[in-house]
């Protein structure tokens, strides 16, 4: 289901370029529905963090930069506390028939699902914009679906 927070505990484990890894205990793909990456914001210990949550060795993981340990003080082997939610709009919170445009064209759904959420909320709201001409709407839904197949992460501004 999409929007639910996940909360957990996890000890670091080192990675490569000074990064390091937070191991995930559950799939994101089954709570919060399938993407090569899914795109998150929470808290590491109470730091507030953004990232990705990728496929790692084992499982899933949360990848930690150099310059976000610096700040935050973790090195390999700590134990922390983290609370991660998917960022920006998700499937489930779409209308009606732009979750059916998606669904209907695989493609596009899932480049518009990769999309962070800056993206993914300008298409919407470039759709949202048709109130006052709602006959508009269909036709902005077809061109999102058109952009996306071709892989736009934005709409040519016209």
């Amino acid at each position: 289901m999409a929007g639910i927070s996940r909360q957990f505990t996890a000890t670091v484990i080192a990675a490569p370029r000074g990064q390091v890894l937070v191991p995930v205990p559950f799939d994101p793909d089954a709570a919060w529905g399938r993407k090569n990456r899914h795109l998150v914001g929470g808290t590491v210990n109470g730091v507030r963090v953004r990232g990705a949550v990728t496929t790692a060795a084992d499982g899933h993981a949360l990848t930690l930069g150099p310059a976000w340990l610096r700040d935050c003080g973790l090195a390999p082997g700590d134990s922390v506390t983290v609370e991660i939610t998917p960022e920006g709009p998700q499937r489930a919170d779409l209308s009606d028939d732009i979750a059916a445009a998606l669904a209907a064209s695989p493609e596009a759904g899932a480049f518009f699902d990769s999309l962070a959420q800056f993206y993914r909320r300008a298409y919407l709201r470039w759709i949202d914009a048709t109130k006052r001409r709602p006959d508009q709407r269909p036709v902005r839904i077809a061109e999102m679906i058109r952009l996306l197949e071709t892989g736009q992460k934005q709409r040519p501004r016209t």
